[in-house]
């Protein structure tokens, strides 16, 4: 699994537009091959951050992604922002569950 995080920082005067820039992707963008799941997250005290936080099958669906059009929508928000768009991207080889919490504290 693959999750890519993209954190943006808007201009406090451009702050909706971004949000509806990013709400208009939110549907399209789970049908896109290999996207497991997308969602939008804004910091409560920074009301102007916001995280795109985006779960791919495999590193070769979020290359194909970032090579598309509709991430081209996405980079051309930087009129929008007050710093430029961070972007990290991490290889995940394994998940758990809240059965590991409880079987770590039943130990």
């Amino acid at each position: 699994m693959i999750l890519a995080i993209l954190i943006f920082n808007a201009l406090p005067e451009k702050r909706k537009e971004l949000m509806q820039t990013l709400l208009s992707m939110f549907e399209e963008n789970g049908k896109e091959k290999g996207c497991l799941r997308y969602n939008i997250l804004t910091d409560i005290y920074e009301t102007t951050v916001f995280n795109l936080i985006e779960e791919w099958n495999t590193r070769e669906d979020l290359n194909r992604y970032l090579r598309s059009e509709r991430f081209s929508i996405i980079l051309g928000t930087k009129s929008l922002l007050a710093v430029p768009m961070k972007i990290k991207i991490h290889s995940v080889s394994q998940t758990e569950g809240i059965d590991a919490v409880f079987n770590l504290r039943s130990q």
